[in-house]
């Protein structure tokens, strides 16, 4: 063999493993309802070959295309408003006022939480309130669909693909079914909890506010919340509240409302 041959050689090699690669490469996301039934199919077979099992993969197969979900997610306007604005939006005032019920009446359980997990009530009502109005706004999307959605549309399909094999997990396992309802963004349970973070931390069932609770402590401890230390911005455990949710103006509202509840000045002040 020549050495012009050789290098001929070569590169039909390499354009053969570049078109094996090519072939191998994740569902092709889309940016509206036309391409998801093939994105399905291709996204089943790519579950399928992961080990994914029967249940999950038919419970995939039978998802729609969450029109509402891309809304929701194209318009979450109230994470660019100040905080004064998004206090007032999100009814900071009641949702104070009705955690210090809550702290006083389920003392117990708080008390259990804290001394588990390192947590105060504060920020767990705070959380509770703000995600689901202490359970009574859980949602009532249809789960996969919204996630597998959002797996396919182009804007954020790399970390919705991770949330979608992780639903499709718990689906697999028992914790979830195809009929769970959730969210917009297809989070379950009285805080809202992504599959991902189900999978790492959930405490049971989610539906169920002891669980609920203990799960979102349980995830505030494993991003670094320290027992006894603060959680106001700049302080040490303010780290865990921004791990909770990226938006600023939401983690200065939680770490503002849990100083509230657990007793630092009224729901007026800042």
């Amino acid at each position: 063999m020549t050495k012009g041959q050789a290098m001929i050689r070569t590169a039909l090699t390499a354009m053969v493993l570049l078109a094996g690669l090519s072939g191998a490469q994740a569902a092709q996301c889309g940016t509206s309802p036309a391409g998801f039934d093939a994105w399905k199919r291709e996204c089943s077979e790519e579950a399928r070959a992961k080990g994914v099992g029967g249940t999950a993969i038919a419970a995939l197969m039978q998802t729609n295309y969450a029109s509402a979900t891309i809304a929701a997610d194209r318009g979450q306007r109230s994470f660019q408003l100040s905080l004064d604005q998004f206090l007032a939006k999100r009814g900071a005032a009641a949702i104070v006022a009705r955690g210090r019920q809550l702290k006083q009446s389920q003392a117990a359980m708080f008390a259990s939480i804290e001394q588990r997990y390192g947590v105060p009530p504060g920020p767990l009502i705070a959380i509770w309130g703000m995600e689901s109005a202490f359970g009574s706004q859980r949602g009532n999307q249809h789960m996969l669909s919204s996630i597998a959605t959002l797996a396919y549309d182009c804007r954020r399909p790399e970390f919705f693909t991770e949330q979608l094999y992780a639903a499709l997990k718990l689906i697999d396992r028992g914790v979830l079914s195809g009929a769970t309802r959730g969210s917009m963004h297809g989070e379950v349970g009285q805080t809202q909890f992504m599959p991902k973070n189900i999978l790492a931390y959930g405490v049971g069932n989610l539906d169920v506010a002891a669980n609920a609770l203990a799960s979102t402590a349980n995830f505030l401890r494993a991003n670094g919340w320290k027992a006894g230390a603060g959680y106001q911005p700049g302080e040490p455990n303010f780290a865990a509240i921004e791990a909770w949710n990226a938006a600023g103006v939401y983690q200065k509202a939680i770490a503002l409302m849990g100083r509230q509840i657990d007793g630092g000045g009224s729901a007026a002040q800042r």
